[in-house]
């Protein structure tokens, strides 16, 4: 990954538009950790390392929701294999209640599922930020952590979901074009919402202290490039690797979990792990 430029001019500037500003949520006061699960770049498992964790900190004895905010191309029901009747869509136009359209996943945890193809709240209308930030704040007190797994890149409404969060995970891959898109979102975060703190997780890594060699080429460009406020600090915490395997595939492919079908594997045990660092910090 080349240090010389910025890489966020070329790779994603175009995408934000009118990118919200909102501070991040308040925190455990009132119930549930709030983590955002994010990208740069689709296509990098990032909705596969949510439904996991949550299994994962299920079987730790933790009340976990996941809720889809990936509005206009959800898939969270793929993954879970999961065919549901009523969804974000019918909790917004007011046809089904919060309570309803909340269903178990396998695994353990609890779902709040959004419609593929939702064209009309692919933009952050006031409509659209309002419910949002309404549905997170009622289902708080009843979980101990509420898992948003967002839309990839650093559209207005995937940074308004990132910003309902007190924590973010941002997934990449060793690719160049997924470091690069993981850069511009961490850099967007940073300045646009004022994070002092963003992990990262690396994911299909093909050999052990990948993840950490990854992490330590990116905080060198935020570095140099994200330009702190004196007195304050940035730091990009490397929260774990996924190794490549390929029960992965396996497993996605007949949309199950892998921890609760291969979870012997090197993909849950990192997955585990991944879960039991979150609950130290």
């Amino acid at each position: 990954m080349s240090t010389s430029t910025d890489p966020a001019a070329s790779s994603q500037a175009s995408q934000s538009g009118t990118s919200p500003t909102a501070r991040p949520a308040s925190g455990r006061a009132g119930g549930a950790r709030t983590l955002a699960v994010t990208s740069g770049k689709g296509g990098v498992g990032k909705t596969f390392v949510t439904a996991n964790l949550a299994a994962a900190l299920a079987a730790r004895g933790q009340k976990v929701l996941v809720l889809d905010a990936d509005l206009g191309l959800a898939n969270l029901d793929v993954v879970l294999n999961l065919h549901p009747k009523l969804t974000l869509h019918d909790v917004f136009t007011d046809k089904a209640t919060l309570e309803q359209a909340i269903l178990p996943a396998p695994g353990g945890f609890h779902v709040l599922l959004a419609g593929s193809g939702m064209v009309e709240y692919s933009r952050l209308t006031p409509e659209v930020r309002d419910r949002l930030l309404e549905i997170v704040e009622t289902v708080r007190p009843r979980f101990d952590w509420i898992l948003l797994d967002t839309g990839a890149g650093i559209s207005d409404v995937v940074l308004f979901a990132v910003s309902l969060a007190t924590q973010v995970l941002v997934v990449a891959t060793p690719e160049p074009t997924s470091l690069t898109d993981a850069y511009a979102t961490i850099k967007v975060l940073a300045t646009q919402q004022g994070r002092r703190e963003v992990g990262l997780v690396v994911n299909q890594a093909s050999r052990v202290g990948e993840g950490k060699l990854i992490c330590g080429q990116l905080q060198q460009v935020l570095q140099r490039f994200v330009g702190p406020q004196p007195g304050q600090t940035f730091r990009l915490d490397l929260m774990g690797e996924v190794k490549m395997d390929s029960v992965v595939r396996q497993a996605v492919l007949k949309r199950q979990l892998v921890l609760e079908n291969f979870p012997g594997s090197d993909a849950a045990q990192c997955i585990k792990a991944l879960a039991n660092k979150l609950l130290e910090k």
